[in-house]
């Protein structure tokens, strides 16, 4: 998986890296061929923003998240993600195996 992190209005620390990597490292176990992820993180008067797409061999996943701390926006970020891809994964699946939904 091949992440790219950008800052919009801040400086990525690299702590701040390291987190990102770590959380979207446990997104790629639901999925395989994953190709590029696009981490946005920005900040926008008191509220941190970020917001990630995730290139699949299957189709494209987006989610952007609020919070008042960065690190708890990247955590919601990553709940939102986790969902959609486990939602997309159920989708093919149905399909593939022939199951009436």
């Amino acid at each position: 998986m091949q992440i790219q992190l950008s800052g919009h209005h801040m400086d990525i620390t690299p702590a701040l890296r390291q987190y990102v990597e770590e959380k979207m490292d446990r997104l790629a176990r639901h999925v395989e061929g994953v190709g590029k992820v696009h981490v946005v993180l920005s900040v926008e008067k008191q509220r941190q923003r970020s917001e990630a797409t995730i290139h699949m061999q299957r189709g494209t996943v987006f989610a952007d998240s609020e919070a008042e701390d960065m690190y708890a926006s990247i955590d919601a970020l990553v709940d939102k993600l986790d969902r959609q891809i486990l939602k997309q994964k159920e989708k093919n699946t149905d399909y593939r195996s022939g199951v009436a939904r």
